[in-house]
């Protein structure tokens, strides 16, 4: 068998700090404990918000 495969590297979503990808790394993909709690703040604040079009838009108003 050939050496064991390098774990791959990505940056980590809140601090781009670079992150272990793998297994051995149980808050993958972030490189630590604190920057997944701070994802989860966001989430649960709703910080991360999809942006959407007011669907009222071009619709003529109702008039008496």
């Amino acid at each position: 068998m050939g050496p064991a495969a390098k774990p791959r590297q990505v940056a980590c979503p809140i601090c781009s700090k670079p992150s272990e990808f793998a297994p051995s790394n149980p808050w993958r993909p972030f490189c630590s404990e604190r920057c997944k709690l701070i994802d989860l703040g966001q989430w649960a604040s709703e910080g991360y918000r999809i942006p959407v079009e007011d669907q009222d838009q071009g619709l003529p108003e109702d008039r008496e």
